[in-house]
């Protein structure tokens, strides 16, 4: 009897836990899967068009500044935004310790010179004996070896008193060109290592602008090409400039190549850091809209042949939308798509099978574009 109800009392347990293991894997199975995907972007090389590119602007020229000793610093005497002269005072480390070690190499220079001095004098008092005939051979060669031991003394105690002497100088950082101070890295009373920055100075009158230039179009880029550089924070304004220099390797982790273009002359509005538009032009090698995008990307169903191209969401997430597309050759570039794509339009290259028309997905890297 007793186990009739112990089993009417443990069945609805049996339930309530059933029930609940149930709920969980639907609330896994109900949770949105966002697959990662590999793009680019695509671009026309057929018809003449004018192509914007964003970067930042940069001085002629950057330093950054540090000190070849550690240390504590001791003063700062400069701040973000200073204008420096060549030779200026930057910052100081305290050299109470430096300043220690060369004295100690002063002083044993000083007495390690008295020794030389002193074994000099042996030498030269053996040797007229020895001409005398009052001082044997073995005398002689040891006051000589004792005089020359002493040089070498004095030479090795030089080199360690301008060791000393140079590391007491380390101490002030000094700026080693015109310029200005762009960050300043460190504070009074804080330890620094050799070779730590202290402060970023920019120098050179000419500004320049890097841009990350797509892999398809980078050997359309030659250097000298004009280009026209504007700038957001300078309204109705256009500055000439020039292709300055050209990456041949492709930045880490992603399919651009830097490019670097500079303005042709200076203007006291353009400062470090700005944010700049460069519009090339690329002449037309054809009569038609040419995209070469890898084999991989494009598929075919009963509707023909199509790709997914990539609508940006913001952040690193988009929503991919299925496109049909006229295919034409094969080549060494890729497959060509003469028809149903646009400029600078995003594609996906991989993982093309396992995705659905409004499908969203993740974008790694998509913020380098």
């Amino acid at each position: 009897m007793r186990s009739y109800y112990l089993q009417k009392m443990i069945q609805p347990l049996i339930i309530l836990s059933l029930l609940l293991i149930s709920c969980d894997k639907k609330e896994e199975q109900s949770e949105e899967i966002i697959r990662p995907v590999r793009f680019q972007q695509v671009f026309s090389t057929g018809s003449s068009r004018v192509r914007i590119f964003s970067g930042s602007a940069q001085a002629g020229a950057e330093s950054k500044l540090s000190f070849k000793i550690a240390g504590t610093v001791s003063q700062v005497h400069v701040k973000i935004g200073d204008k420096v002269k060549s030779g200026q005072l930057i910052a100081e480390l305290d050299n109470k310790d430096y300043r220690l070690r060369m004295q100690e190499a002063e002083a044993a220079l000083e007495q390690t010179n008295a020794q030389a001095r002193n074994a000099a004098a042996k030498y030269d008092r053996v040797r007229g004996m020895y001409e005398t005939q009052n001082a044997s051979k073995d005398q002689l060669d040891a006051a000589r070896t004792a005089a020359e031991s002493a040089n070498a003394s004095v030479r090795s105690m030089e080199n360690r008193f301008e060791l000393a002497r140079l590391q007491f100088n380390y101490c002030r950082l000094i700026a080693p060109v015109d310029g200005a101070i762009a960050d300043v890295n460190i504070e009074e009373n804080e330890n620094v290592r050799a070779g730590d920055r202290v402060v970023l100075l920019t120098s050179g009158s000419i500004p320049k602008v890097e841009i990350s230039m797509p892999e398809i179009l980078i050997a359309h880029i030659r250097k000298g090409d004009n280009v026209l550089i504007t700038f957001d924070a300078i309204e109705d304004r256009e500055f000439s400039g020039k292709v300055d220099e050209v990456g041949v390797a492709s930045s880490a982790g992603a399919t651009t190549f830097p490019v670097t273009v500079r303005l042709q002359k200076a203007d006291p509005d353009v400062l470090p850091g700005m944010i700049a538009e460069v519009a090339f032009n690329f002449a037309a090698t054809d009569n038609r809209d040419i995209f070469y995008v890898p084999s991989v990307a494009v598929r075919e169903d009963y509707a023909g042949r199509y790709l997914y191209v990539v609508e940006p969401t913001g952040e690193e997430f988009g929503i991919v939308h299925k496109r049909v597309v006229t295919v034409g050759e094969l080549t060494t570039r890729g497959l060509e798509v003469i028809d149903g794509l646009e400029d600078s339009e995003l594609i996906v290259t991989a993982g093309v099978s396992k995705l659905a028309d409004g499908m969203k997905v993740k974008l790694p890297g998509l913020e380098e574009i």
